[in-house]
């Protein structure tokens, strides 16, 4: 049988005998191909993934693929005339979407699919080198200084990406050897891991001097595909590797530095057993965190328990948005101080948003605690499936918790992107949501979980009996949940349903965020098995009906969706004084399609809000979806305040019908109000002034720092600035800042006209500060983009402050180059 992402049962590993006596999540869910989908919100979005999501991230990733064949072409003795740039980690994102292909042809078989994914295989399989090394940067530039790469094989490894590359390949291949039974890709992984745990652990001659590295990778994510290697292959050295990645990140290295170079952007600040709350990259955190809690259940280690407790209790206590999203912080994409909460200046990448829920899923594995799963299923229906738009092909990176509708916040985007040149989230996307519907069953041996809620039906074993459990309901709409049970024979076991927190007094765990109203009481919750009403005891959040099951048992399990307001604790700065709108799971966000004017001029009092409330299902780009309205007060022009209705609709469906204001946390008194109007931001009061070293005689300077924001590359409405004549001719525009700035990001939207004046061949920049020039230092993730109809984002590598910028543009040796304009977006 096929066994899911999650579905990691290594009880069966030959475990040495020191082990303690936890071997095994002591949970096992059921697969996710096990599972049949019959439900109205899932099965679209899987249909989705198959036709839409999956075909389209191959396309996007074949860039990648290309670096694969060129690297397999040198390896067979070619010599191409011309080589792709190096590139530190594009591969990985091909590996993602090949383990989502995987786990579709899992679930159905589609010979077509399949094909595709041998020819890719057949090409990696080429790509990689007789020792196991693979990565086609490195093969196709075996010694050349590469940024963030330093100069050779595994040489900078706080940010070269290798490793994190082959813990991906690992999960595709074991991904497609459990749906197809081919060993090929597998193989690959395994040759490649036996060659990372020789040079790491052991000295390998032809690698950092013979030395071990002894260094755990800059971005975690091989340490918890080990643990997956090791269920495929039933070997248990694959296991240990990954313990020995974990147990010396924070021991054998620590960075010196700041921003992307300090030690806690990487979590190796500390050895893992010692650190107690979430730093750094969120993602790089989630994915350590996870593959803290795979090893710990698979060889039965508590060192790592104490560690997870206090960093989950810090995140939901401090550092977790109302919707999942972890990483609120620019620049480092991840965690900042404890409260540290912003709205509009939210990052949650989508990509951390998927590690909360691999972290949370793990943890009600390991702990059995319905809290966990309350935590996940928030990130999952919220910050996750947000990401992408109903149709998808369009994704967010970045996932504030309001917009104003016009300035760039998507990675030079204002809205949803088609896909990111550095576009993990999309390929992150394609591997989760398949996934899914593994998270709805689970046992142990007292019985039956239900985590998840969706329409489905699955057989497990349960009390040694085979069992065919089937689950009717609506949700995320509808709180009414039916199971039958059809076991075999007559058989005694426990019933363990899900009770979820936002059912009590906040809607999800943690003392960050309760309900607004605290004296309103919940509304009871109700159990009944055959039609009658039965009692039931809560224990972590189950409510446990333990009985002896007859085949067609029916189970109702009643969950009321009142429309409720959350308050945020008054450390939160950005939430004082605001409400969020929640029902059920849902986080719900006002967006201005929906409503008179910019959603910021909207007052919701909280006392009003389940009193107020009507719902209503409405289709939103041929997706149903619930929205609600509200009683409200409206700010007019005239700085007036009129009663209103306001109308939200759940988070993840925003900027599906083109770009739009939107807000979550609600102003809830008039002083909030007046604070939060909107006011137009103008670009140019970031400027000085705007000089090139040549401009068109009926083009401008000023124009790139006009504050006027193009519809695309081709926008003749608004003024821009160009180089033509000269084409071909190096460029050079530099900008004076108004004052001394603290950068977060620099963004160019490039003028292309499809002919003589074209997006650049390539540019760079410079800052100008303490009476010098010196060169910007990217973000380890970013790149100069020239990418059109969008704006090109580069972030600092480190905290900045500027007085002016130098942009340095070569043109394409045809072509003159162009700016619509150029936005600086300074640290708040």
């Amino acid at each position: 049988m096929v066994r899911s992402y999650f579905c990691l049962a290594l009880a069966l590993l030959a475990v040495p005998a020191a082990a303690a006596e936890r071997t095994g999540y002591p949970v096992t869910p059921a697969s996710f191909e096990a599972v049949t989908l019959t439900d109205e919100f899932w099965l679209p979005r899987l249909q989705t993934q198959r036709k839409v999501l999956v075909p389209y991230s191959f396309q996007q990733t074949e860039q990648a693929l290309g670096d694969l064949k060129v690297a397999a072409a040198i390896l067979a003795g070619d010599k191409p005339e011309k080589l792709p740039a190096p590139e530190r980690f594009r591969t990985s994102d091909l590996f993602k979407v090949m383990e989502g292909a995987a786990y579709l042809l899992a679930v159905e078989r589609d010979p077509e699919l399949e094909r595709q994914m041998d020819k890719i295989v057949e090409v990696i399989a080429a790509a990689q080198e007789p020792d196991g090394y693979l990565h086609p940067a490195r093969t196709l530039y075996p010694h050349l200084q590469i940024d963030m790469m330093g100069d050779g094989k595994y040489a900078y490894e706080d940010h070269s990406h290798e490793l994190y590359i082959c813990g991906h390949l690992y999960e595709a291949a074991v991904a497609y050897f459990h749906a197809t039974g081919k060993r090929a890709l597998l193989d690959v992984a395994e040759k490649n891991a036996q060659h990372v745990e020789r040079v790491f652990f052991a000295g390998d001659p032809a690698y950092n001097d013979g030395k071990p590295v002894n260094q755990a990778p800059g971005h975690e994510e091989i340490e918890l595909a080990l643990v997956r290697l090791a269920e495929a292959t039933k070997n248990p050295r694959y296991l240990k590797l990954a313990q020995r990645f974990l147990d010396i990140r924070g021991v054998t290295h620590r960075p010196e530095g700041e921003g992307v170079f300090s030690p806690t952007y990487a979590q190796q600040h500390a050895p893992v057993t010692k650190q107690t709350e979430p730093v750094g990259h969120a993602v790089r955190a989630t994915y350590l965190y996870a593959g803290m809690a795979d090893v710990a259940a698979m060889l039965g280690v508590n060192a790592y328990d104490e560690a997870l407790d206090k960093i989950w209790t810090n995140i939901v206590d401090t550092r977790m948005h109302i919707t999942g999203g972890l990483g609120a912080v620019h620049g480092i994409e991840g965690f900042g101080p404890e409260y540290d909460l912003p709205n509009a200046d939210a990052f949650n990448e989508t990509c951390a948003a998927v590690g909360n829920v691999f972290f949370n899923f793990r943890m009600f594995l390991l702990e059995r605690d319905a809290k966990y799963l309350d935590v996940a299923e928030v990130a999952l229906y919220n910050n996750v499936l947000a990401g992408v738009n109903f149709a998808g092909d369009r994704f967010f990176y970045v996932n504030p918790l309001a917009a104003d509708g016009a300035r760039p916040f998507n990675h030079g985007h204002a809205g949803r992107a088609p896909w990111f040149g550095t576009a993990c989230c999309p390929t992150n996307l394609a591997r989760l949501i398949p996934q899914v519907p593994g998270m709805i069953f689970a046992s142990d041996d007292s019985g039956l979980y239900l985590g998840l809620y969706a329409a489905s039906r699955t057989k497990l074993s349960l009390a040694g009996t085979p069992t065919e459990v089937v689950e009717t309901t609506k949700y995320p709409y509808d709180g009414r949940v039916e199971v039958t049970l059809r076991p075999e024979r007559p058989t005694k076991f426990a019933v363990r349903l899900r009770v979820p927190t936002w059912t009590a007094d906040r809607f999800v765990p943690g003392e960050l965020y309760h309900y607004a109203n605290s004296n309103e009481s919940a509304p009871p919750i109700s159990v009944k098995v055959n039609g009658a009403e039965v009692k039931f005891q809560t224990t972590k959040g189950f409510a446990i009906v333990e009985r002896e099951w007859q085949a067609d048992d029916r189970i109702e399990l009643l969950l009321p969706m009142p429309v409720r307001a959350s308050r945020c604790r008054n450390e939160v700065a950005a939430d004082r004084g605001r409400i969020a709108v929640t029902r059920g799971p849902l986080v719900y966000c006002a967006e201005s399609p929906d409503n008179q004017g910019h959603v910021f001029n909207y007052l919701v009092s909280a006392e009003n809000v389940a009193d107020s409330a009507n719902e209503k299902f409405v289709s939103i780009a041929g997706a149903e979806v619930l929205s609600l309205s509200v009683d409200a007060i409206r700010s007019t022009k005239a700085e007036s305040l009129e009663a209103a209705r306001l109308t939200l609709i759940p988070y993840f469906a925003w900027d599906n019908r083109g770009t739009a204001s939107m807000e979550v946390w609600i102003p809830a008194n008039e002083a909030t109000l007046r604070a939060n109007e909107i006011k137009v931001s103008d670009n140019a009061e970031q400027f000085k002034s705007a000089h090139a070293s040549h401009t068109f005689d009926q083009d401008r300077e000023a124009a790139i720092i006009d504050g006027r924001l193009p519809k695309n590359s081709f926008d003749t409405t608004i003024p821009r600035w160009t180089s033509w004549p000269e084409r071909g001719k190096p460029q050079t525009v530099e900008l004076e800042l108004a004052k001394p700035t603290d950068i977060r990001t620099v963004e160019v939207y490039w003028y292309d006209d499809r002919g003589g004046v074209q997006a650049p061949e390539s540019w760079m920049m410079e800052t100008y500060a303490d009476g010098q020039w010196a060169p910007f230092a990217l973000y380890n993730t970013d790149a100069y983009g020239v990418a059109t109809d969008q704006f090109n984002v580069v972030h600092p590598a480190a905290p900045l402050t500027a007085e002016r910028l130098r942009l340095n543009i070569q043109p394409r040796p045809d072509a003159a180059a162009g700016i619509l304009e150029v936005v600086v977006t300074p640290e708040n």
